[in-house]
């Protein structure tokens, strides 16, 4: 089990990451989210569903 200033380290990764959209392209980013709401709830489960396989797989090869 890493630190947990390794678990700190990785949430601040993500907030840094979720805000650059945003505030390098705020236009993009609201198209985006209207886009999402035209999806339904299957669709929305399926890509979070391969987002956390894919996280998982990267965690995997990464301690490997």
């Amino acid at each position: 089990m890493p630190p947990i200033d390794s678990w700190w380290s990785a949430l601040a990764m993500v907030l840094v990451i979720e805000g650059l959209l945003p505030f390098a392209a705020p236009a993009g980013w609201r198209r985006m989210f209207a886009q999402l709401l035209q999806l339904r709830d299957g669709q929305i489960r399926f890509v979070g569903l391969a987002s956390v396989l894919a996280g998982l797989l990267m965690l995997w090869v990464l301690a490997a």
